[in-house]
């Protein structure tokens, strides 16, 4: 057997095996990382198309129900216009019916209309109005913070009338953080 077919440890052709073995190994995991990259964007796609299909159907339930509600609120509006005419008023009664009309467009306009036309829709004025957009987001949220005030107050206040309650304990009336005379009980 001859030296030059066996290298000896820590010679140079070892190492530039060990280093192609390395090599090789290292693109194999990245293509591997690639694969898994690809599977996970796939099904982050899967998952978006699946949560707009989902808010589609329900912006097209929910246009469909509210325009149903307008096209009814107009017919009362109309209802209303009538009897300010019998009574004599002309111009509320025209005014009542110049809402009841656009009502009554708005209604139509939901209940024919699909999520993608209505979303398109308000993309565009919110391209053509944003100072608008800005105004109803100010406006909405002055509102829900008013609303959770209210909220937060009757909630406050039933809380410590729940505290107030007496309740009985053991054969006696007791109210929360005062306790009953000793052994007597407590009629309220």
């Amino acid at each position: 057997m001859s030296e030059a077919t066996h290298a000896p440890p820590g010679s140079g052709g070892q190492q530039s095996g060990m280093k192609d073995k390395a090599s090789e190994v290292t693109g194999q995991a990245q293509e591997k990382a690639q694969q898994m990259a690809g599977q996970a964007q796939e099904k982050a796609q899967q998952a978006a198309g699946q949560a707009r299909g989902r808010l589609r159907e329900q912006v097209d339930q929910r246009s469909s129900q509210a325009g149903e509600r307008v096209r009814s609120t107009a017919h009362d509006m109309r209802s209303v216009a009538q009897q300010l005419r019998e009574q004599g008023s002309d111009q509320p009664a025209r005014l009542a019916d110049q809402a009841a009309d656009r009502a009554d467009r708005l209604g139509g306009y939901l209940e024919e209309s699909d999520a993608d036309r209505i979303l398109d829709d308000v993309e565009d004025f919110a391209r053509r109005r944003p100072m608008a957009i800005a105004l109803g987001g100010l406006a909405l949220g002055f509102a829900a913070a008013r609303m959770l005030k209210a909220s937060s107050s009757e909630r406050y206040q039933a809380s410590s009338q729940q505290r107030q309650i007496p309740r009985e304990t053991s054969g006696r009336f007791e109210s929360p953080g005062v306790p009953a005379p000793a052994g007597r009980p407590v009629v309220p």
